[in-house]
Formats: C-alpha cells, structure tokens, sequence
C-alpha cells in the first residue's frame, strides 16, 4: 500500500518533533522476546512466540511482563500473581539489561527521515514507554542518540502514553506549543496522547500497534518510511 503522505501537509511552522522508540525507530521485538522467554524459564513457565509478544509491546515493562503472566499462567490467585510478578519483574529487568539491542534493527528509512526534519531545524525529542535508562543505552547503541536533545521514558513522568502529560511535559522543556509538535508514532497510544494534548500525529504502518490494524486508528497521517516524509505541501 502506498504511503499517505499527500494527506498530511506538513506544516511550515511546526516547531519540534516527538518520535517513539520501540517499532517507531528500532524494531526492537527480538530482545523483548529473548528477554521475555528468558524470564520464563527463570520462573519454570512456558515460552511464549514473537507474535503473543509483539502484542503487549508499547505500555511499559509492567504491562508487558503481567500480560505475558497471565497469558501463560492463568490459574493463579491474585495473591500468587503478585509474588510471581514480584519475581519476573527482577529477572526480566536483569536479562533486558543484559541483551538490550543485541536482537534489535533499526528500520529502513529511520536515520533519513531524522536527517530531513533536523535539517528543517526542528528540535527532537524521544518519548518512549521504555524505562529512560533502557531508551538511552538503546538509541546509543544504534547511533540515533545524537538526534535527540531530549530522552524521555516511561519512568521520567507520572504517567505514560497513551496519557497526554508525557507530551504536555516534552513540549514544556522543549520551549515548544503542542499545535506546533508532531508526534511520530507506531500505535493508538502514541495517536490518543497526541490528540489529547492537541499536537498532530502521523504514525509508521510498519511498527506494532496491540495486534490492530494500524490505518484504523485516528491520526493524521501514515507513511511506510520515515525517508518519505513529504514536505511540498509546506513549501
């Protein structure tokens, strides 16, 4: 499918952008699955495919490792379930720590399209739900740290996407408005904390959105590379 790009202008006055990490920059989906399965077999559990992964991926670590708890382990009480939790979270933060980027890529077009909207003088920021320390170590080991004048986590706000405070606190350190911040994106969480904050939003149709189909949710734009980011509309 082509890329959509000729409905969304992009617009001449737009301060900043604020792009997402994980199936946004960095495909990032075999070191969730390694350190997932790792995990797992730490707590004597089951493994579980990429596909059940790629799921849960994109509201945190919490989200990530209780979804995949449940999924194989249903009969546990709540009580169990807390214990149990209490111990994946240590070995999954343990063996993360330990392979973050080894099984990761950065998708085609990613290191063009940072190169287009830095040279259109916009300043750049990275919000993830990733922990920031994991994002840091990450966008480093890819050579796509030196984009970014801020790094943002999961960890570095009260709360996380798909809440529009991460945006609101971004563009407030940025020194820029929210109508004038482009939000890039994989996922309705990205799209929903975009809209509730009022910045635009255009989302990648490669990344992972919670198993839907990307082109169902409301933004305001798609593109199947970020090296096809269309700037006449501007011009």
């Amino acid at each position: 499918m082509k890329d959509d790009m000729h409905r969304f202008a992009m617009n001449p006055n737009l301060q900043a952008a604020i792009v997402d990490l994980d199936g946004t920059m960095v495909d990032t989906l075999g070191d969730f699955s390694v350190a997932i399965n790792a995990m797992l077999q730490d707590l004597a559990l089951p493994p579980v495919s990429g596909q059940q992964v790629e799921r849960f991926v994109g509201k945190g670590s919490e989200h990530l490792i209780k979804s995949v708890l449940a999924l194989v382990d249903k009969a546990q009480s709540a009580i169990v379930f807390e214990a149990l939790y209490a111990q994946a979270w240590r070995s999954y933060q343990a063996h993360y720590e330990r392979i973050n980027g080894l099984h990761a890529r950065i998708y085609p077009g990613v290191q063009a399209g940072l190169e287009q909207l830095r040279a259109r003088g916009l300043k750049l920021a990275c919000l993830t739900n990733k922990p920031t320390a994991y994002a840091e170590v990450l966008l480093k080991s890819k050579g796509l740290d030196g984009f970014f004048e801020r790094t943002h986590g999961g960890d570095f706000f009260e709360r996380k996407k798909p809440d529009p405070l991460p945006l609101f606190k971004t563009c407030e350190i940025l020194g820029t408005t929210p109508h004038r911040t482009l939000m890039i994106g994989d996922s309705s969480n990205d799209a929903q904390a975009a809209r509730a904050a009022g910045c635009p939003v255009l989302l990648v149709t490669y990344g992972y959105n919670h198993g839907e189909p990307i082109r169902q949710v409301d933004a305001d734009g798609f593109v199947d590379s970020l090296a096809n980011l269309d700037w006449n509309g501007g011009d």
